[in-house]
């Protein structure tokens, strides 16, 4: 079970990233395209605070299941 608590520890380590710096990803998207030209928009979009607070609490209960396991 020593691998569930790894995996548990990694997704709070996670969580806690997300919810503390608030990580960016670019996203790309083509405006239009007329035949050899094509326009494209590059966006910074946030990753969602409850993305990371899922992280940590599926990471805290992973951690807790391996422990009692052990």
């Amino acid at each position: 079970m020593r691998v569930v608590q790894i995996l548990g520890a990694l997704l709070i380590a996670a969580g806690l990233y997300v919810l503390i710096k608030a990580p960016t990803y670019s996203s790309e998207q083509s405006v239009f395209k007329v035949g050899d030209v094509e326009a494209k928009v590059q966006r910074q979009r946030d990753i969602p605070p409850w993305l990371g607070g899922a992280a940590l609490a599926a990471g805290v209960v992973l951690v807790v299941v391996g422990v009692k396991k052990s």
